[in-house]
């Protein structure tokens, strides 16, 4: 049994595991951070928000200095479609933002057979 997380990410409750919704790949243990499972893109923020000043004219170009944050693309690595995107300081490990209570989950969904695991 699946159960819509994201617009992107299912939980399959029987097997424990991220699934991509668009392609119903499985990515990994539904007790892990899905981010390890993705492909992921490290973006230069120039190529997102471009300078609205010239930037060597100007010292301040209203662009984001890729030595203060980057941009992170997480992609489906069976269909590439784009799940998340995070800003994040050069160097800052992954946020974990989904942590479910699976056991809590499979009691809901599945009743009395999703219980506590072994």
């Amino acid at each position: 049994m699946k159960v819509r997380i994201t617009e992107y990410l299912d939980i399959d409750l029987e097997r424990e595991q991220w699934a991509c919704n668009r392609c119903d790949r499985r990515l990994g243990s539904a007790r892990r951070n899905y981010k390890e499972f993705m492909l992921v893109y490290e973006r230069d923020p120039k190529t997102v928000h471009h300078p609205h000043l010239d930037p060597k004219k100007n010292r301040y170009t209203m662009s984001s200095d890729k030595e203060w944050v980057g941009i992170l693309e997480f992609y489906c690595p069976g269909c590439s479609a784009m799940v998340e995107v995070e800003y994040l300081p050069p160097g800052h490990p992954i946020t974990h933002d989904i942590e479910l209570d699976i056991d809590a989950l499979k009691r809901k969904h599945l009743g009395a057979k999703g219980g506590k695991r072994s």
